[in-house]
């Protein structure tokens, strides 16, 4: 169990108070376009798909690695896709994050780093000395006192280590002024000096923005009761953006099919699974079969005091959805059965963790849509591309992978779905929308 209480260490206690500058944040909601990571790349699809195998490979052998746990063993270092831009400073820096619905920290590097000890990223690091609004967390303030992991600086500020399966992050907590696409607020974020990390998990960001459930996330500073986005496909959307809303701009009006809700999962309050969605996943239909799962596949279930495995998470960090053996098992046979004759070999032997294959030229025609089932009546189709996925230029895969313990319902699933995450209403709505326009 030792290995679990060392994720996202630190983070729990931290707390700072939010100033909405002009009450535009308040009063209209924050409004931030949204990028797909590879898109500025020179990625064929192909390699799209390779890199997003890469890194869920990379999430689950870290939740392997922790041991004991299942929520709390996921990294997401390493499964970071999509990203927001915005601004921090006066005169303001340009900074692009990794949007996180798993975590609640807000932080970037800075120019604090010294040679190679952090992640290379596209834009120039935060420089905290050339901005007129920065202010460093005095040490004897109480969210630096409340932090297990924390340390004085000659200065008085409060310097911060967190610890993760794929490494650690060093820093000082800090204030500045945050300019989104719409709305201002000055935040508490942690301006990062040190990074060791999963080699290229940044993805050329700078750093990460948290949405999860904590005290110190974009949502709970900003006081926000819900937020919503909708992220555009991997492939085909010839770069285009989509926008996540925090406040009272998240809904789910504008178009797109019907709209369907069910309410969050209760929560465990222990730290870090109380940072999560839960989601009340009960089964799984494949074209016109219910698979022969039963619902309490997906229960969470309490190992020991402060420790809990199980449950199903939404979340926008990790690419491929992941589903515990007793799940995947029965839903890799029955695709098995229904596409028999049109399955072919993986490319390379094992398609790079993906089980089963057909030829591209097939996918529409005989791979069937998938529905996740949820407490309430609530269902989540999914097309076929939606969780299949080309490998190679003939062939596409099942993108959807085997979990060591936690279910995950990743970002490839949730591609032109606009989601809205009703914290004060305690559910998730969605519905279909073509997010390259939204």
């Amino acid at each position: 169990m030792a290995p679990t209480t060392l994720v996202l260490l630190g983070l729990l206690c931290l707390s700072a108070v939010l100033t909405c500058s002009g009450g535009t944040a308040s009063a209209t909601g924050i409004r931030m376009k949204l990028t797909h990571v590879d898109a500025k790349g020179s990625y064929t699809t192909e390699e799209r798909v390779q890199r997003a195998v890469a890194v869920t490979q990379q999430r689950l052998a870290s939740m392997r690695a922790s041991g004991g746990g299942g929520v709390s063993a996921p990294v997401h270092w390493a499964t970071r896709q999509y990203i927001a831009e915005y601004l921090i400073g006066d005169p303001p820096q340009r900074v692009e994050a990794l949007i996180d619905t798993g975590s609640d920290l807000i932080w970037t590097q800075s120019t604090a780093c010294l040679r190679k000890s952090c992640e290379r990223q596209d834009l120039p690091y935060f420089n905290a000395s050339a901005s007129g609004s920065f202010a460093p967390v005095p040490c004897r303030d109480r969210a630096c006192a409340a932090n297990s992991v924390h340390f004085c600086a000659l200065d008085g500020s409060c310097t911060f280590r967190v610890l993760y399966g794929a490494g650690s992050v060093i820093g000082f907590l800090s204030t500045d002024a945050f300019a989104f696409q719409s709305g201002v607020a000055t935040l508490a974020f942690g301006c990062v000096s040190f990074t060791r990390l999963t080699q290229g998990a940044l993805r050329g960001a700078s750093g990460l923005i948290g949405l999860g459930r904590g005290r110190l996330s974009l949502v709970s500073q900003t006081g926000a009761t819900k937020f919503s986005y909708c992220l555009t496909p991997y492939f085909h959307n010839n770069g285009a953006s989509s926008l996540l809303f925090v406040g009272a701009a998240a809904s789910l009006s504008g178009g797109g099919g019907p709209v369907t809700s069910m309410p969050f999962a209760e929560n465990p309050k222990d730290y870090p699974y109380s940072l999560f969605y839960y989601l009340p996943l009960v089964g799984i239909t494949v074209g016109k079969t219910k698979l022969p799962i039963q619902s309490s596949v997906f229960d969470l279930r309490r190992l020991d005091q402060g420790f809990w495995a199980g449950g199903v998470i939404i979340d926008s960090g990790s690419p491929f959805t992941s589903l515990v053996e007793d799940a995947y098992k029965p839903l890799t046979d029955e695709l098995a059965r229904q596409l028999n004759g049109s399955l072919v070999p993986p490319p390379g032997g094992d398609g790079g963790g993906m089980a089963l294959c057909v030829a591209r030229g097939d996918l529409d025609s005989f791979v069937p849509t998938l529905v996740f089932h949820f407490s309430g009546g609530a269902d989540m189709a999914l097309p076929p591309e939606n969780y299949w996925a080309p490998i190679d230029k003939s062939t596409a895969c099942m993108a959807i992978m085997e979990a060591f313990d936690i279910s995950i319902i990743g970002n490839f699933q949730q591609q032109n779905m606009h989601l809205l995450f009703d914290i004060g209403k305690g559910q998730l709505s969605f519905q279909t929308a073509n997010c390259s326009t939204l």
